[in-house]
């Protein structure tokens, strides 16, 4: 009898660590997919933006003669935009949102080759998109920039928020909803480093202009791994006790 109890203990006791990855997958997902909807949004508007911006694109071009450069880099920003959607329709991971975010700033610089070609200028220095958002376009300069509570860096910008810097003045950053607060893109959790890193990563490694900004989610991050570390503790003893309750029933002591 008491062989056959210790290995209704340790069958339990197995039923118990298979509860617990069960549970820990299903909070797994459940963190993925709700990671994901808030960057999808941001990464929507951004393709959304590129389209408005080639629909302009477009008129401006119109009756202006297009050399076989020009025109090589025109189908290549307007093949971006429509990768960019595809990409941005079937994503299923916050980490896949580097893919569109790298299309999106290749189709930016394809389109700003295109411009430079018609007005008879060297193409433009692949520099990287501008920091405080990168639908302002590519970067003209790095500017010196302190965020609140931060340490000065120097951060690539468009014209208009190089001069807001310069000036003392807030620059146009781009902003998420983070619960009920609003906060720029750098601070919306570890979600968002992809969508960053897209846009920035190939420039070089990102920790010199982002470092110190939050990407890893802060203390909010931490609670709640503690959190599903206690969660995945209880149902594992959860299993256990419902898996030696329910191998005791029908005996009779």
């Amino acid at each position: 009898m008491e062989y056959l109890v210790l290995l209704l203990i340790l069958v339990a006791a197995v039923g118990g660590v298979v509860a617990m990855s069960r549970a820990g997958k299903r909070r797994e997902l459940e963190r993925r997919t709700n990671e994901l909807a808030p960057v999808k949004r941001l990464v929507d508007e951004d393709v959304t933006a590129l389209g408005v911006e080639l629909q302009h694109f477009d008129v401006e071009m119109a009756g202006r003669e297009l050399t076989e450069g020009a025109n090589a880099d025109y189908q290549r920003a307007l093949d971006a935009y429509e990768a960019a959607k595809h990409a941005a329709d079937n994503l299923s991971a916050p980490e896949q949102v580097r893919h569109v975010t790298e299309i999106l700033e290749d189709g930016r610089y394809a389109m700003a080759c295109v411009r430079a070609r018609v007005e008879g200028l060297a193409l433009p220095t692949r520099r990287p998109p501008c920091f405080f958002d990168a639908r302002h376009g590519l970067s003209v300069t790095d500017v010196a920039y302190t965020p609140p509570g931060g340490a000065q860096r120097d951060v690539p910008a468009c014209a208009l928020d190089a001069e807001r810097v310069t000036a003392g003045a807030e620059p146009d950053i781009r902003k998420v909803m983070v619960g009920s607060r609003r906060v720029p893109y750098w601070q919306g959790g570890r979600a968002y480093q992809p969508y960053a890193l897209g846009y920035y990563g190939a420039f070089g490694p990102m920790e010199w202009m982002f470092m110190g900004m939050l990407f890893s989610g802060g203390f909010e991050g931490i609670g709640e791994g503690i959190g599903a570390i206690g969660e995945g503790v209880g149902d594992a003893f959860g299993g256990i006790g419902e898996g030696i309750g329910d191998m005791f029933d029908g005996f009779d002591f």
